[in-house]
């Protein structure tokens, strides 16, 4: 049960990190109409509020490099191995 559970929490992280990857990758076309911004607009209501907790500390790098996303995908992959080894 623990490692079906485990492998659940495994599949979603990786679901999640995935969306924030094809999200971060999205932000570099500029799109404003049609399919690929609206795409582009879910994906921000799915990602945007775990992205902002980390914008509030981490301030953009010379004023247009937004690491946050970087360490939202290191916390969060940290996260779910430390509730995994808790959960094992």
């Amino acid at each position: 049960m623990l490692t079906q559970l485990a492998y659940l929490i495994y599949a979603l992280a990786d679901v999640y990190t995935m969306i924030i990857f094809v999200y971060v990758l999205m932000s570099w076309i500029p799109v404003s109409t049609g399919v690929v911004a609206d795409i582009y607009r879910v994906l921000g209501r799915v990602c945007d509020p775990f992205l902002n907790v980390f914008r509030r500390f981490i301030p953009p790098i010379g004023g247009m490099v937004d690491i946050s996303p970087i360490v939202a995908l290191l916390v969060l992959q940290l996260g779910v191995r430390l509730i995994i080894s808790v959960l094992i």
